[in-house]
Protein backbone atom coordinates (compact mmCIF):
# COMPACT_ATOMS: atom_id res chain seq x y z
CA UNK A 1 0.00 0.00 0.00
CA UNK A 2 1.18 3.31 -0.67
CA UNK A 3 1.61 6.27 1.73
CA UNK A 4 -0.53 8.40 -0.43
CA UNK A 5 -3.75 5.69 0.13
CA UNK A 6 -3.71 6.03 3.89
CA UNK A 7 -6.50 7.90 5.22
CA UNK A 8 -6.51 9.33 8.80
CA UNK A 9 -8.82 11.20 11.59
CA UNK A 10 -8.28 12.28 15.03
CA UNK A 11 -10.07 12.62 17.86
CA UNK A 12 -9.51 13.55 21.14
CA UNK A 13 -11.87 12.55 24.39
CA UNK A 14 -11.45 12.58 28.06
CA UNK A 15 -12.22 9.61 29.81
CA UNK A 16 -15.45 9.81 31.55
CA UNK A 17 -16.12 8.45 35.20
CA UNK A 18 -19.03 5.72 33.77
CA UNK A 19 -15.55 4.41 31.66
CA UNK A 20 -14.18 2.91 34.80
CA UNK A 21 -13.60 -0.30 36.26
CA UNK A 22 -13.19 -1.31 39.82
CA UNK A 23 -9.51 -0.44 39.51
CA UNK A 24 -10.02 2.92 38.41
CA UNK A 25 -8.71 2.65 34.86
CA UNK A 26 -10.66 2.17 31.86
CA UNK A 27 -12.49 -0.76 31.11
CA UNK A 28 -11.26 -2.92 28.48
CA UNK A 29 -14.30 -3.05 26.25
CA UNK A 30 -14.62 1.23 26.40
CA UNK A 31 -11.40 1.06 24.11
CA UNK A 32 -13.57 -0.29 20.94
CA UNK A 33 -15.92 2.70 21.75
CA UNK A 34 -13.21 5.09 21.19
CA UNK A 35 -12.60 3.50 17.65
CA UNK A 36 -15.78 3.37 16.95
CA UNK A 37 -16.18 7.55 17.64
CA UNK A 38 -12.54 7.99 15.59
CA UNK A 39 -13.92 5.45 13.04
CA UNK A 40 -17.30 7.16 11.89
CA UNK A 41 -15.45 10.86 12.09
CA UNK A 42 -12.72 9.80 9.97
CA UNK A 43 -15.57 8.28 7.74
CA UNK A 44 -17.38 11.13 7.68
CA UNK A 45 -14.29 13.75 7.41
CA UNK A 46 -13.92 11.45 4.04
CA UNK A 47 -17.42 12.10 3.03
CA UNK A 48 -18.57 8.03 3.78
CA UNK A 49 -22.27 7.89 5.49
CA UNK A 50 -23.01 4.25 5.83
CA UNK A 51 -26.21 5.01 7.03
CA UNK A 52 -27.20 6.82 4.18
CA UNK A 53 -25.47 4.41 1.45
CA UNK A 54 -27.76 1.44 2.96
CA UNK A 55 -30.38 3.20 2.44
CA UNK A 56 -29.91 3.75 -1.33
CA UNK A 57 -27.87 0.24 -1.69
CA UNK A 58 -29.36 -2.15 0.55
CA UNK A 59 -25.50 -2.55 1.68
CA UNK A 60 -24.25 -2.56 5.51
CA UNK A 61 -20.57 -3.19 6.81
CA UNK A 62 -20.56 -5.28 9.65
CA UNK A 63 -17.51 -5.71 12.22
CA UNK A 64 -16.25 -8.91 11.86
CA UNK A 65 -13.11 -8.68 13.43
CA UNK A 66 -11.60 -6.40 16.07
CA UNK A 67 -8.38 -6.36 17.97
CA UNK A 68 -6.60 -4.18 20.93
CA UNK A 69 -3.06 -4.36 22.36
CA UNK A 70 -3.53 -2.69 26.05
CA UNK A 71 0.03 -0.37 26.93
CA UNK A 72 -0.70 2.26 29.35
CA UNK A 73 -3.96 2.57 31.43
CA UNK A 74 -5.87 5.39 30.99
CA UNK A 75 -7.17 6.26 33.76
CA UNK A 76 -10.51 8.90 34.96
CA UNK A 77 -10.22 12.44 33.31
CA UNK A 78 -7.11 11.52 31.07
CA UNK A 79 -7.12 13.17 27.68
CA UNK A 80 -6.22 11.21 25.01
CA UNK A 81 -6.22 10.93 21.29
CA UNK A 82 -7.58 8.56 19.10
CA UNK A 83 -6.24 7.96 15.44
CA UNK A 84 -7.66 6.20 12.94
CA UNK A 85 -6.42 4.80 9.91
CA UNK A 86 -7.89 3.26 6.50
CA UNK A 87 -5.03 0.40 6.00
CA UNK A 88 -7.22 -1.55 3.23
CA UNK A 89 -10.72 -0.91 1.52
CA UNK A 90 -10.64 -3.68 -1.08
CA UNK A 91 -11.64 -6.96 -0.33
CA UNK A 92 -12.66 -5.62 3.26
CA UNK A 93 -12.26 -2.28 5.18
CA UNK A 94 -9.37 -2.33 7.95
CA UNK A 95 -8.96 0.71 10.42
CA UNK A 96 -6.16 0.98 12.41
CA UNK A 97 -6.23 2.90 15.78
CA UNK A 98 -3.41 4.24 17.98
CA UNK A 99 -4.26 5.70 21.61
CA UNK A 100 -2.02 8.23 22.93
CA UNK A 101 -2.36 10.77 26.08
CA UNK A 102 -2.41 14.52 24.88
CA UNK A 103 -0.13 15.66 27.81
CA UNK A 104 2.67 13.98 27.37
CA UNK A 105 2.62 11.30 23.98
CA UNK A 106 2.25 8.10 26.11
CA UNK A 107 1.19 5.34 24.01
CA UNK A 108 -2.11 3.27 25.53
CA UNK A 109 -3.39 1.13 22.41
CA UNK A 110 -3.32 0.14 19.50
CA UNK A 111 -5.87 -1.89 17.70
CA UNK A 112 -7.85 -2.93 14.32
CA UNK A 113 -11.48 -3.35 13.12
CA UNK A 114 -12.23 -5.13 9.88
CA UNK A 115 -15.70 -4.79 8.23
CA UNK A 116 -17.44 -6.42 5.42
CA UNK A 117 -19.59 -5.68 2.99
CA UNK A 118 -22.80 -7.63 3.00
CA UNK A 119 -25.96 -7.29 1.06
CA UNK A 120 -29.54 -7.30 2.56
CA UNK A 121 -32.38 -8.76 3.02
CA UNK A 122 -30.15 -11.69 1.66
CA UNK A 123 -27.02 -11.19 4.67
CA UNK A 124 -24.84 -12.20 1.57
CA UNK A 125 -21.50 -11.65 1.97
CA UNK A 126 -19.68 -9.46 -0.84
CA UNK A 127 -16.02 -10.07 -1.18
CA UNK A 128 -15.10 -6.87 -2.52
CA UNK A 129 -15.88 -3.25 -1.02
CA UNK A 130 -17.87 -1.49 -3.60
CA UNK A 131 -16.54 0.93 -5.65
CA UNK A 132 -17.95 4.08 -4.30
CA UNK A 133 -17.14 3.51 -0.49
CA UNK A 134 -13.55 1.92 -1.67
CA UNK A 135 -12.51 5.33 -3.51
CA UNK A 136 -13.60 7.62 -0.48
CA UNK A 137 -11.75 5.59 1.26
CA UNK A 138 -8.65 5.99 -0.51
CA UNK A 139 -7.99 2.79 -2.76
Amino acid sequence: MEAQNCRSHEVTLKVPFFDLDPMQIVWHGNYLKYFDIARSELFTSLGVDLFEYHDRTRYIFPIIRTAVKHIHPLRRDDEFVCRATVKEARSKIVVAFEIRLVGDGTLCARGTTEQAAVLEPEMEMVYTIPDEIRMALGF
